[in-house]
């Protein structure tokens, strides 16, 4: 699918995301406090779309409404497409929401910037996803590694355990816009393909 193609099936879905949010039942707001609030019409949304072709070069947006504010390059899995194999296939399409976000993330594998989502069950309901992130490679302070599991190198460093990946420069982006006022952080991730 051309990049054109990518762009709109990502703003129809930011916009369904928005307009389904904003007309959720009143019963929705008797929901435990930990629940998404409904969003107004203006909401941010993060957007993955997966790219069947190659899993490794797919696309995560930034949505303020319907206005895309940012793309960029990511990969999800070790190119395959079966969201319940683990720790190999990409992550499973749905509405993930946003658990904590950090840029001193201190984990055993993944380090520096990072968003931790819910856990998820993939699309068969065999397995539950754990542990998946939108992150990079790099030292816990967001500084270049020196070892490959945290040194980016380049095209093969998209490929994750089924966790969106992006390069140490544009996670670095993707937190500076989505810190600044009027574009806010999301709650969720949604994953399409």
């Amino acid at each position: 699918m051309s990049s054109n193609g990518r762009h709109l099936r990502a703003a129809m879905v930011a916009g369904a995301l928005t307009t389904g949010l904003a007309l959720a039942p009143a019963a929705a707001a008797q929901a435990p406090a930990r629940a998404p609030r409904a969003a107004a019409a203006e909401a941010t949304t993060l957007v993955f779309d997966k790219n069947s072709s190659d899993p490794t070069n797919s696309r995560l947006s930034v949505y303020k409404g319907r206005k895309l504010w940012a793309t960029y390059r990511a990969g999800s899995g070790l190119g395959i497409k079966d969201d319940c194999v683990r720790a190999k296939g990409w992550l499973p399409n749905g509405n993930w929401r946003i658990k904590l976000k950090s840029r001193t993330y201190n984990g055993n594998l993944i380090k520096g910037y990072a968003v931790y989502l819910q856990d998820m069950k993939c699309s068969k309901g065999t397995r539950t996803r754990t542990e998946m992130f939108i992150h990079s490679e790099m030292n816990r302070d967001g500084s270049r590694g020196g070892t490959e599991r945290r040194r980016w190198d380049g095209e093969g460093d998209y490929k994750s355990n089924g966790c969106v990946k992006l390069n140490p420069t544009d996670i670095k982006k993707m937190f500076r816009l989505l810190d600044r006022d009027g574009i806010g952080w999301p709650t969720h991730l949604r994953v399409v393909s």
